[in-house]
């Protein structure tokens, strides 16, 4: 099967999404077959982001932290922090369009977010882009 990028994205934000649920739980997981149960082909691009974020997250939530305003990311949905950190990764260490990367991260927010969480991530992915500038 061929996926578009949009719901490549989407099942990133799922397997990152499993992969912390696993991590909060204690249990025991293999990011490989989080990405497998999630996705029936090999993608290098699913791969790269996903071990990317695992990679960086120390420091993608910190960055994601340091332009929450009146919010915390510990406090966040485990549904809202995968896509803050598969959006910052994907503004921040590929060579996806900036507005794409920020679009993507929107679109997904309205369709797994509460309605008053979109703004908030918005403004950090705007903020992180213009930080970057």
């Amino acid at each position: 099967m061929k996926y578009t990028r949009s719901e490549l994205r989407e099942k990133i934000m799922i397997i990152l999404y499993q992969i912390d649920f696993y991590k909060k739980g204690n249990m025991e997981y293999s990011i490989e077959d989080v990405i497998k149960e999630n996705l029936d082909i090999e993608n290098e691009f699913v791969k790269n982001i996903v071990y990317g974020v695992i990679e960086k997250e120390s420091e993608l939530i910190n960055i994601i932290e340091s332009h929450l305003k009146d919010w915390s990311f510990k406090r966040l949905g485990s549904t809202d922090q995968a896509i803050l950190k598969l959006s910052t990764y994907e503004l921040l260490y590929t060579d996806t369009p900036k507005v794409v990367s920020i679009n993507e991260g929107i679109e997904l927010a309205k369709k797994y977010s509460d309605e008053k969480v979109v703004p908030m991530i918005n403004a950090v992915l705007d903020g992180i882009l213009n930080e970057e500038k």
